[in-house]
């Protein structure tokens, strides 16, 4: 029986009976969970966690957050229902959504200031299991450290231009490189030895690469990966050998962002202020979402932190990467996307099912440089050259705050593991990370302020494990910032 002490009527405040409702508790997947049940207006989230483990039958109390019609409780239930204009006589359906149980602690001091690039560094990318991260800049190479000791592991040479963009394999074996030189590149991520030459084919400079998610991968191995070109088009390599599979053309103008889904589907944003969604089996498109008004910027997945393959926990790292991207789609089992533009808006789409975005997304005052989403998929972090950052609800799109701190435009953000937590890299030589924890009284708030590069901070990324994060500068040094 669930605990009638939670659920009485009997319960008074000042000597006045607290009224009640019937409120039928559903999973995130839209299962009922027990049957309806009576419980009263005043109960909070604690309480409400309270009922819901009980109803779960759960040995030990796990955290959950509350949602009526996509609208997080935050306070008590009477709050919630008049905020919403709701009727006390209806049966209120509550969606509980689990939270992580670990929490990642913020980031206070910078534990090293790794020299080595001769240019500014233009890309950060943290291995899957935390012990390596990977830099790309414009001195034409990359370097992977080692974060144990804080010290260059390799340099990588080959290009003979800015390193552009750079990712490491979902399985941690191969890193992967684009250049202004016009071509990508396949590293050996342990040794740092280059697979094969150039991958070349590309007639103007790559803008942005994407792995294929390792669940989607035949052998459960890292084999392709895509790449996206000032030269409006997309390339699918075999990384293994190096070979082009084939050409995606379709796009007018410089492709900005590309992504590999984890349901069968490339999607790519371009300069001709469309996204484009293609079959990388066949190498067709499928369809093309309009909307924008000024070139593309950047598109996110709501599944990318699960596609990159780096569980945060033991407890994850015992699911296969299958269960865990089947966990971030969530229940109604959509892969949501957000595109940020030059026009100042961004679109939320579920872009598997429909070509009409859920809602636009207005408020940035400049271009928006870079989105994401949290790795719960339930916020949206969007950093424009307005100076702003700004948080969104990753299912609705509707806006839910606004933070203010940087005196310079926000290239980048990156989320912590817990999806509490952000970290954002400006203009203004900063970096600042940021309460976003839903329901908590400072959610919004500047948590610390991190000074100490010397110039423009371009990239920012923060380890799954959540013990570093790393920053890349215009003053070509590489920061890394710890607890």
């Amino acid at each position: 029986e669930v605990q009638q002490s939670e659920l009485r009527m009997a319960e008074t405040v000042e000597g006045q009976p607290v009224g009640c409702i019937f409120a039928q508790f559903t999973s995130p997947g839209g299962e009922a969970t027990g049957p309806q049940i009576e419980i009263p207006l005043d109960l909070n989230t604690k309480k409400l966690n309270g009922v819901i483990n009980e109803l779960l039958g759960n040995e030990r109390s796990e955290p959950y957050s509350f949602y009526i019609n996509d609208q997080e409780v935050a306070g008590t239930l009477e709050l919630a229902l008049d905020e919403q204009c709701l009727s006390t006589e209806d049966v209120i359906k509550i969606i509980y959504q689990p939270q992580a149980t670990f929490r990642v602690v913020a980031v206070t001091r910078c534990s090293g200031t790794l020299p080595g690039h001769t240019e500014a560094i233009l890309c950060v990318a943290f291995s899957p299991d935390c012990q390596r991260l990977l830099t790309g800049s414009g001195d034409a190479t990359l370097r992977i450290w080692d974060l144990k000791t804080e010290t260059p592991i390799v340099t990588l040479k080959g290009h003979k231009n800015w390193v552009l963009c750079c990712a490491v394999s979902p399985d941690g074996t191969l890193a992967a490189s684009g250049s202004m030189d016009k071509t990508a590149r396949i590293w050996d991520f342990k040794t740092g030895a280059s697979m094969g030459g150039p991958l070349s084919g590309h007639s103007k400079w790559i803008t942005s690469l994407a792995w294929e998610p390792i669940h989607a991968s035949a052998d459960g191995q890292s084999r392709r990966m895509v790449t996206a070109s000032k030269d409006a088009s997309l390339k699918v390599w075999d990384a293994r050998t190096g070979r082009m599979e084939f050409t995606m053309t379709g796009h007018m103008s410089s492709v900005t962002s590309v992504r590999w889904g984890g349901q069968g589907l490339i999607f790519s944003g371009s300069e001709d202020r469309t996204i484009k969604v293609w079959d990388p089996i066949k190498g067709i498109l499928c369809r093309s979402l309009d909307g924008h008004a000024h070139w593309v910027n950047h598109i996110a997945l709501s599944t990318d932190h699960a596609m990159r393959n780096a569980p945060p926990n033991p407890k994850q790292a015992a699911l296969s990467p299958q269960q865990r991207y089947d966990d971030a789609l969530g229940g109604d089992g959509v892969e949501r996307m957000v595109s940020a533009s030059d026009d100042h808006t961004m679109y939320l789409w579920e872009p598997s099912k429909s070509k009409k975005p859920i809602c636009r997304m207005t408020g940035h005052v400049q271009p928006i440089n870079h989105v994401s989403f949290s790795p719960n998929g339930r916020l949206i972090a969007s950093a424009s050259f307005d100076k702003a950052i700004r948080i969104w609800n990753g299912v609705t799109g509707k806006y839910l705050a606004t933070l203010r701190g940087h005196v310079g435009a926000v290239y980048q953000v990156a989320w912590s593991s817990d999806s509490r937590l952000l970290v954002s890299a400006s203009k203004d030589s900063t970096i600042k990370l940021w309460d976003v924890e839903q329901g908590s009284k400072t959610f919004g708030k500047l948590k610390v302020d991190l000074p100490g590069h010397a110039d423009e901070v371009f990239a920012v990324d923060w380890s799954s494990d959540g013990s570093r994060v790393a920053s890349g500068s215009k003053d070509c040094s590489l920061k890394l910032w710890r607890y």
